[in-house]
């Protein structure tokens, strides 16, 4: 059986603990911190020792030689080891309030520039310029509004998606509470009929029948889930052929409970007959 190696990487702040925690919990052998010029030797080894499931974290602290993984990665994947590459972001403001909160220094806090210390926000933006090409060849997940329980599922369920596919990551969320940074596509559906002004609908969702059938209704909910189809249709194919791994279609409308839930849910059940699909409700899976 081939190989299967997680790789993880991302902010410091993001979540990586947290992935890792639930990665263990999935079977994977994992290790964290692990010196880029180890990769190698240590995929060998532990694949004779540890099963077919392994997962590795790197980030900043290993700063000098970040820039030899995705040659390495891509290495790894000539040799028949399936790898998928998953990215935790978090924008800077919520990284920032996580850094004060734990009052935990930040591994480049230490480094010195031309300009001496680096302030925390300076430093936040200067890993991610270190980082940004891991970024770019990665799936990316947004933790800056989500739970450490919400991150444990959506790690689990990204290991369950089949390797060597495009999966097709459909996401609902509230603009109130900001755009995901991880989404490649954003759908602005607030302009659609609102079930919450419906006194029955207010505190149903869209996977409820009673909001179903009230936006099914609505002629133009059913154009916009059309236009957003016939796009991913037109440009998935390309998309794939261009070796993604991921595409993150993220749908917000007000509260992220009703308009974007539906359209998730029957935009997902719609493309999981051709793609692989995941669901992600930022705003309800946090209840």
């Amino acid at each position: 059986m081939a190989l299967e190696l997680l790789f993880i990487t991302g902010m410091s702040g993001s979540g990586k603990s947290v992935a890792l925690h639930a990665l263990e919990d999935a079977g994977y052998y994992c290790v964290d911190n692990l010196p880029p010029e180890l990769l190698d030797p240590f995929v060998a080894l532990e694949h004779a020792h540890h099963g077919n499931r392994l997962a590795i974290a790197m980030d900043v602290r290993s700063v000098n030689a970040l820039s030899q993984v995705p040659q390495q990665l891509q290495r790894l994947r000539g040799q028949g080891v399936r790898v998928q590459s998953l990215f935790l972001d978090a924008t800077t403001d919520t990284l920032v309030r996580r850094f004060s909160e734990t009052r935990r220094r930040h591994p480049l806090s230490k480094d010195e520039l031309r300009e001496g210390q680096l302030a925390l926000v300076q430093t936040i933006e200067r890993e991610r310029e270190l980082l940004a090409e891991l970024r770019e060849q990665s799936h990316v997940i947004d933790t800056s509004a989500i739970r450490s329980s919400q991150l444990q599922s959506y790690v689990k369920n990204l290991t369950n998606a089949p390797p060597g596919r495009l999966t097709l990551v459909f996401q609902s969320f509230a603009f109130k509470r900001g755009v995901p940074v991880d989404a490649d596509y954003v759908f602005d559906v607030r302009m659609l009929p609102n079930p919450h002004y419906e006194p029955h609908l207010r505190e149903l969702t869209g996977r409820d029948q009673p909001v179903i059938d009230y936006l099914q209704q609505q002629p133009e909910v059913e154009t916009m889930r059309t236009h957003i189809a016939a796009f991913l249709d037109q440009w998935l194919p390309a998309l794939a052929q261009n070796h993604r791994s991921y595409v993150t279609v993220a749908i917000g409308c007000t509260g992220g409970q009703h308009r974007s839930v539906y359209l998730v849910e029957q935009l997902a059940r719609q493309f999981s007959v051709d793609w692989t699909t995941l669901r992600r409700h930022r705003e309800m899976d946090a209840r």
